[in-house]
């Protein structure tokens, strides 16, 4: 018995270092150097702008393999009824920017390298919302894997007891 609470503990564990890394990644990429590539003077907005599908291109996969990551050990480890759903939005974002999202970004930016201006769009702002969103269902998933592992430590301890 105190084995598979060990084991549910690890997981919950996991869960929260993987949202919490997950998170950091998001924040560096997303809100960190994405913005500061377009405040640098000697970068071109069309360079800056293939600079940054590319990034997001990379970190789209990623994210689908962290997002799978965390569903299954979400699942799996039987977690709280709560974080399989989090986890479940948090994917559900994922796999929105990546079928839909990104390519319709990334045809915007095909326009501008080609010389064009694209119509104008809300777009971009959605993909914010979206990043936004990932960002605080993460941070929500790992409060409440640390939560729940604070939780099971102290039942495991007093059963040693």
């Amino acid at each position: 018995m105190r084995d598979m609470k060990n084991t549910h503990r690890r997981v919950l564990h996991a869960l929260n270092v993987l949202a919490l890394v997950w998170a950091g990644m998001l924040l560096g990429v997303s809100f960190l150097a994405t913005p500061a590539k377009f405040l640098a003077p000697s970068l071109s907005l069309p360079v800056a702008l293939d600079v940054g599908r590319q990034t997001f291109a990379l970190f789209s996969v990623v994210e689908i393999v962290a997002a799978s990551a965390l569903l299954a050990a979400a699942i799996l480890g039987r977690s709280e009824r709560l974080i399989p759903i989090l986890a479940a939005s948090v994917g559900s974002l994922v796999a929105l920017e990546f079928v839909w999202l990104l390519p319709a970004l990334d045809a915007r930016v095909e326009i501008i390298l080609r010389g064009g201006t694209p119509e104008t769009s809300s777009l971009h702002s959605l993909y914010i919302v979206f990043e936004a969103a990932k960002l605080v269902l993460l941070g929500a998933i790992a409060w409440r894997a640390h939560a729940a592992s604070v939780g099971h430590s102290g039942r495991i301890a007093a059963d040693v007891r």
